[in-house]
């Protein structure tokens, strides 16, 4: 199984999903272009914290000038909250396969698994490209908050509709609240990849998953001759 990694790739795609309005239609070059800036700063603002990257930083590692840079994004909470998707769109690249996958008992290990083994494999460092962003961001930019938390709700939205799909299954009880194990199983992930990246050791992070899917199993629809899930 891949192992999942949090540093930031190269990829041209970013969601578009959680943008509230329409970018204007970019030729290819402008695209290019506007996807330099966002990815350089992407990488820059995930090895350095948003507060100890400058625009004149972000220029000389995307090769591009001031009037470049200005005539895509206004200023740099703009290009902040681009970079904020285009985190998104990465662990979601990162996590897919697994993400799709959740609808099963096994699926939801899968899932545990493949962010246990990727945190075990970077020892924690970086921590989650979102969860770091929130807590320079969230008390300073409304716009970032707002942004962090649509991002969020897409990320969690794979587990709505995977503890959806089990319930539906009759694999966890009708009395469950999708909405909310999403929730707890998000809460424990953060919690975890925190402590991991303090701690550099992924033994958190697994704790905390363990103990959120236990509270997942807690619904387990038991049939005649059968067991919980492990």
């Amino acid at each position: 199984m891949a192992a999942t990694n949090w540093t930031i790739k190269s990829s041209s795609a970013y969601d578009l999903s959680v943008t509230p309005t329409k970018r204007p239609r970019l030729t290819s070059r402008g695209a290019a272009t506007r996807e330099r800036i966002v990815a350089g700063a992407a990488a820059l603002i995930y090895e350095r914290g948003v507060a100890s990257t400058s625009l004149d930083d972000i220029m000389a590692a995307t090769r591009t000038s001031k009037s470049q840079l200005y005539h895509y994004f206004t200023d740099k909470d703009a290009l902040v909250v681009e970079v904020i998707r285009r985190q998104l769109d990465q662990i979601i690249i990162g996590q897919e396969a697994e993400l799709r996958g959740l609808q099963t008992w096994e699926g939801l290990q899968r899932w545990r698994d493949h962010l246990v083994e990727g945190t075990r494999a970077t020892g924690g460092i970086g921590g989650c490209p979102l969860g770091s962003l929130v807590g320079e961001l969230a008390d300073q930019s409304e716009s970032a908050r707002e942004t962090l938390a649509i991002c969020f709700s897409e990320w969690e939205a794979y587990l709505i509709d995977g503890f959806t799909a089990m319930r539906e299954g009759g694999l966890i009880s009708r009395e469950a609240d999708p909405t909310e194990l999403a929730v707890t199983v998000m809460t424990a992930l953060q919690g975890g990849l925190l402590l991991a990246q303090t701690t550099r050791d992924a033994r958190p992070l697994e704790l905390a998953l363990d103990m959120a899917i236990g509270h997942v199993q807690r619904f387990a629809a038991v049939r005649p001759g059968t067991q919980l899930p492990r």
